[in-house]
């Protein structure tokens, strides 16, 4: 039976650190040596994604964006992207310049990614920018309002802020036609809430769905932690939640293993490929 093992990145795979331990890496490659299929599903962009899997043993294109995007790590290209119609991105991006909120609008032109956004207003967003910018080399743009730049290149919205903020947001959002978002707390500090906009047409059960048809897959095995991996878990036949996940998420899940901290994932799918 071939068999797919696609796991969550930050709060699953990665430590508390945002890292992949060098011994998971390591039993991830004996993994890949022996035969196993892996890939993940995340939250995050190729710049910072694909730098910090770039030792793994990753061999199947990846999930990035909760589902927008489909992305072959060997050769740096986009397999398959679900854009914001241009209607439902022109929607967002006035909501967000008549409320004052502050958030980063993703684009797609080829193969290249590009970032824009118009104020970092607070420690949340610029952590996340000068993490992404000093780490991982993530190019960003400054631009006076959203609705000058908003194009049909647009796949993605995201912002980070206290609930408060957010959820207003969040409510106008939902009543746009044609948009699917994820709202959820940021496992690195509890305070801060991500709300991220994207098509209606993207989802991780999409992308996951996607890479079983394309590549033959007869079973799928996910691991996750965190609400937006709900949709991963639907799209799988084995369905892992690791210790810390949300509780929501461990009670659909149909093992829970230990937590990111403990190298479980990688000891999982290491471990299977011995049976």
């Amino acid at each position: 039976m071939k068999t797919l093992y696609v796991t969550d990145l930050d709060g699953t795979l990665l430590d508390s650190d945002q890292h992949v331990s060098d011994r998971s890496a390591k039993m991830l490659r004996e993994a890949a040596d022996r035969g196993a299929y892996f890939t993940f599903a995340t939250a995050r962009t190729a710049a910072s994604a694909v730098e910090i899997t770039r030792n793994i043993g990753v061999n199947i294109p990846c999930v990035l964006m909760n589902g927008v995007s489909v992305y072959n790590i060997s050769d740096r290209k986009y397999v398959r992207n679900e854009y914001i119609s241009p209607e439902c991105s022109k929607a967002v991006a006035e909501l967000l310049d008549g409320t004052g909120q502050s958030g980063f609008m993703y684009k797609i032109s080829g193969d290249k990614l590009s970032c824009e956004y118009t104020i970092l207003d607070n420690p949340s967003m610029r952590q996340f920018f000068e993490m992404r910018r000093d780490r991982y080399d993530k190019k960003f743009g400054q631009i006076d309002c959203f609705a000058s730049e908003c194009t049909g290149q647009v796949v993605y919205f995201a912002l980070l802020d206290s609930f408060e903020r957010l959820e207003p947001v969040r409510r106008a959002a939902e009543k746009i036609k044609g948009l699917k978002y994820e709202f959820y707390r940021d496992i690195y500090n509890p305070e801060v809430y991500y709300l991220e906009i994207f098509s209606g047409n993207a989802s991780k059960f999409s992308g996951v769905r996607f890479l079983r048809s394309r590549y033959g897959f007869d079973k799928v095995v996910c691991f996750g932690d965190n609400l937006n991996d709900s949709s991963m878990f639907a799209a799988s036949d084995v369905k892992i939640a690791v210790a810390n996940a949300h509780d929501e998420l461990k009670a659909a899940a149909d093992e829970v293993i230990g937590p990111n901290t403990s190298d479980s994932v990688a000891e999982f799918i290491l471990e299977s490929t011995f049976k």
